[in-house]
Order: C-alpha cells, then sequence, then structure tokens
C-alpha cells in the first residue's frame, strides 16, 4: 500500500477539481477510487482532512498541545517525587 503525504492529496484533488476523476486518476497513476475517497473525505472534514496521513508537517497549534503535554507529564513526576521525598523525611522526623 502506498502512503501519500496531504499536500500530495490536496494537488490530486484541485486536478481532479479541473479536469476530473478519470483523467486525474490516469495522469497520476492512482485508482479512481482512491480520489473520490480523499474527495469524500475532504468534503466531510474539511481543513482537518488527511491528518496523520504521511509526512505532513506538524501544525503549530498541535506541536504547541504535545508541549504542553509532555511538560504536564513531566511536572507531575516531579511533583510526586516530591510528595514522596515530603513523606519520607516527615516520617524520618517522628523517629
Amino acid at each position: 500500500m502506498r502512503v501519500y503525504d496531504k499536500e500530495f492529496k490536496e494537488e490530486a484533488l484541485k486536478l481532479t477539481d479541473e479536469i476530473g476523476p478519470s483523467a486525474a486518476s490516469t495522469q497520476l497513476g492512482i485508482p479512481t477510487t482512491t480520489l473520490y475517497t480523499w474527495r469524500s473525505q475532504r468534503n466531510q472534514h474539511g481543513a482537518l482532512a488527511f491528518v496523520g496521513s504521511g509526512h505532513q508537517r506538524i501544525d503549530p497549534k498541535t506541536a504547541e498541545w504535545r508541549a504542553l503535554e509532555k511538560k504536564i507529564k513531566e511536572l507531575e513526576s516531579a511533583n510526586d517525587i516530591l510528595k514522596k521525598a515530603l513523606a519520607f523525611f516527615a516520617e524520618s522526623q517522628k523517629k
């Protein structure tokens, strides 16, 4: 199975809109059904179509979300370590 990136799919759909699915299919060497599937995905999802397909560039908002989620995990981990250290030292003070 061949994987196509987002940019290729968008350009293929532009060509499909200009010359029709059959001609675009022949010109690109892609099955017509594939172009119809991509068209359906574009109509259904709009700008979010083809997310995660191929080697697309990461949307800055998505990259920011990932970075923030990573930072949250790091901070939660550090917080857990500090809680354990506090419990350890509190226990040693009781003795």
